[in-house]
């Protein structure tokens, strides 16, 4: 009687280090499968990240089409400083805040820009201007950062649209424009709709003004924008 009262006295402790045994099977499981997850979730990033690399257009490569004029500013420390960049990430679309004013007056206050001196100076620029007539002029290589998007301007492509009136809506000759050049932007640079932004969504500006104010028109703008991306 006494080994069986001995022997059922040692069965709780038996029970007891099984548990604690495996509880501590569990807990290396638990850390080995947590470090199975990391090690494959770090492995996607970097396939991901070198995918995204190898899809990454050469910049300075990019032909632009005949459709659109390119007249580069002269490099200047306010509106082309000629830093070089590598990479874009998003589409931003403007508008110049001067109703009335054509692509050509535009281009030309950004390149005046090289004259200015003193403590007053301002820095401004864009790689785009669209007129209100259609016509398109390129002010800054895709390579190369122009100011216009702030803190972004390293990752980002500006296009700037003028617009006939104090409301910013932009005319049909703009907006024709302006969807043939973002969906050959989006092409070239591995892009989509999603990738095309305003001005307010990159620093909360109130630009484009008119885009800004209704939703539905900039809905529009990007619903159109994929169409002509299909077409293409």
């Amino acid at each position: 009687m006494a080994r069986d009262r001995q022997k059922n006295e040692g069965e709780p402790q038996k029970r007891s280090r099984r548990r604690r045994s495996d509880t501590r099977l569990y807990v290396v499981l638990g850390i080995d499968l947590a470090l199975v997850v990391a090690i494959l979730f770090v492995c996607a990033l970097m396939i991901s990240r070198s995918l995204h690399e190898r899809r990454r257009p050469d910049l300075s490569a990019l032909v632009a089409p005949d459709w659109y004029t390119q007249d580069f500013l002269e490099i200047n420390p306010y509106s082309r400083p000629g830093t070089k960049r590598s990479e874009i990430n998003d589409i931003v679309i403007h508008y110049v805040a001067n109703p009335g004013t054509s692509a050509r007056q535009n281009w030309n206050y950004f390149n005046n820009l090289a004259n200015q001196t003193g403590e007053g100076a301002v820095s401004a620029s864009s790689h785009y201007i669209i007129g209100i007539d259609g016509e398109i002029l390129q002010g800054i290589p895709l390579d190369e950062i122009a100011y216009a998007n702030a803190p972004r301007n390293d990752d980002t492509v500006s296009i700037e649209c003028c617009h006939p009136d104090e409301s910013g809506e932009f005319t049909e000759e703009t907006m024709e424009s302006l969807v043939r050049l973002t969906a050959w932007l989006c092409e070239e640079l591995d892009l989509d709709e999603h990738s095309v932004i305003r001005h307010y969504d990159v620093n909360g500006k109130d630009c484009p003004k008119y885009y800004v104010a209704h939703e539905d028109a900039w809905r529009e703008l990007l619903a159109a924008v994929k169409k002509k991306r299909k077409e293409s």
